[in-house]
Formats: structure tokens, C-alpha cells, sequence
């Protein structure tokens, strides 16, 4: 005798079945997780390049730049790692809802990839390998 289906299981929209290029979506996906980890654990040690990165370029451009505060470093530091921390959450969740076979994780995964197509050479790879599963 099998129990009747609770109020939050009548509530959750039917799963359909995963797409048939499975590891073609969750493997880059998976890369990119780990890959903006290892980034958000480099941005606290980040904050004195910033200033060294501005006065190579303004050697290089010929043009006097000023150089930052230490106030202007680290909100662009704070801002950098929330950010990046959405950007880890997002990846998670369409991943999982990939897993479970969800439309929401397909559409996601597509828009991620195209995004990341922007992201040359690694990026521009692993988008394209997004692609090709999502469709």
C-alpha cells in the first residue's frame, strides 16, 4: 500500500528527462564552479596588483594615472567577491536543476554558454561544448 503524495509533492512541477548529451552541459559546468572557486579565494591577495596593473598601463598608454585609494581597492575587491559568489551559486543551481532533468537548468545552461563564449580561448571551448549539449 503505497502512501498518498504529500501538498509539497503535488506542488512540484513533473521533472522531465535529462538531455541525452548529459555531460556535455554538467561537466563545463562543473569546470567553471571550480574555476570561480579557485577565483574567489584569490581575490583577497588580489588587492595590490590593482595598482601595479595601473601604472603598467599608464606606462605603456603614456598617460599619467592616478592610483587608488585604499578605500577604492578594497570595494572593488568586496564587489569583485560578490559577484564572483553569485556567479558560484548560479552555476551550482543550474547544474543541479540539469541533473534533475528541470527545463529551467536547460535554458540557464544556454545562456550561460553564451556568455561564456565571450570568455576567450577557455570559455569560448567550454560555451561552444554547452551548446552542443543544450540543443
Amino acid at each position: 500500500m503505497t502512501l498518498p503524495p504529500s501538498p509539497a509533492q503535488q506542488s512540484q512541477a513533473p521533472a522531465g528527462p535529462p538531455p541525452r548529451r548529459l555531460s556535455f552541459l554538467t561537466l563545463p559546468l562543473m569546470i567553471g564552479l571550480i574555476y570561480n572557486a579557485i577565483s574567489l579565494l584569490t581575490i583577497p591577495f588580489s588587492g595590490p596588483t590593482l595598482n601595479d596593473l595601473l601604472a603598467e598601463y599608464g606606462k605603456a598608454s603614456g598617460q599619467p594615472v592616478p592610483t587608488l585609494s585604499s578605500e577604492l581597492v578594497q570595494s572593488a575587491l568586496w564587489i569583485s567577491f560578490f559577484l564572483t559568489a553569485a556567479l558560484i551559486l548560479w552555476l551550482y543551481f543550474t547544474r543541479r536543476a540539469v541533473l534533475e532533468g528541470k527545463s529551467a537548468g536547460r535554458v540557464s545552461s544556454i545562456v550561460i554558454a553564451v556568455l561564456s563564449l565571450l570568455l576567450f580561448p577557455v570559455g569560448t571551448v567550454l560555451g561552444i561544448f554547452m551548446l552542443v549539449g543544450a540543443v
